[in-house]
């Protein structure tokens, strides 16, 4: 009987398959997309008596911190609110059409609006548009059938979490959660958990910076605590100590270059240089 060689699928290693797939695509011209950086960190947590959310307020631009105090936590219903993280003209135009979406239907039913109402509006207009939308968010709030919190990535999947992180920081802030965080926190217990989380991401990304934001909603009641903590105060004071007057601009040195005169002759002509 003839041994008969039996070919066996490799075992373990890393596969190069889809870089050779990238260079042979590359070859045809076809040009591989970039990635975008964002920079944010948001959190939210459940606690005993309903959802906190939290998040910093540094808003770049590139290399640039454009705004070192943007509101990332947006409004949604009177029960309901959520955390923006992505592209900031894609969080704020997402999150408000969403609003005036749970607005006219809380007119035309006369009821609270569910949070699982705002989840199933914004994930699927996220769908649609295949992740072209740059907008991840952490919805949070308390409705008729108690607290919930849930994460929506652009592409439009969702998770359902008693505490989740989103943002170029999540990581930093999911590692003060994964060790921290217990079922029925307090009020302030939650509070706290949720500043260490944010202060992480901002010591941590440098997308993410300035102050942190908290959104405490329960049963009938919320709170948004604008810059509740502010973990960056600018120490740096100029030793010149410039105080301008309004609409001056004090002038600190003067240097003037004299310019001289060359005269060149060219056929009989002259010509300043």
């Amino acid at each position: 009987m003839a041994n008969t060689a039996i070919e066996l699928p490799p075992k373990g290693g890393f596969s190069f398959d889809l870089c050779r797939r990238n260079e042979m695509l590359a070859k045809k011209g076809v040009q591989s997309p970039s990635f975008r950086k964002t920079g944010t960190t948001i959190v939210g947590l459940v606690f005993q008596d309903g959802v906190i959310l939290g998040a910093d307020t540094r808003a770049t631009e590139g290399p640039i911190v454009c705004d070192k105090n943007c509101e990332k936590i947006h409004y949604m219903a009177p029960n309901i609110y959520c955390c923006g993280a992505g592209t900031a003209a894609d969080t704020e135009a997402v999150t408000d059409m969403v609003s005036s979406q749970l607005e006219l239907h809380r007119y035309a039913t006369g009821r609270e609006s569910r949070v699982v109402t705002a989840l199933t509006l914004l994930k699927s207009h996220l769908y649609s548009y295949q992740g072209h939308v740059s907008a991840a968010l952490v919805l949070g709030g308390v409705d008729c059938t108690g607290p919930h919190l849930h994460t929506i990535y652009p592409h439009g999947s969702t998770d359902t979490l008693p505490f989740a992180t989103m943002g170029s920081g999540s990581l930093a802030a999911m590692a003060m959660f994964e060790s921290r965080y217990r079922e029925g926190m307090t009020r302030e217990e939650g509070i706290k958990l949720v500043c260490q989380a944010i202060c992480s991401g901002i010591f941590n990304d440098l997308g993410s910076g300035s102050n942190v934001d908290v959104c405490v909603i329960t049963k009938g009641q919320k709170e948004y605590l604008r810059n509740y903590e502010l973990p960056n105060p600018r120490t740096y004071v100029s030793s010149k100590g410039y105080s301008f007057a309004k609409g001056h601009t004090e002038v600190l040195s003067t240097k003037i270059t004299p310019l001289k005169e060359h005269v060149k002759i060219i056929e009989g002509d002259a010509m300043e240089e």
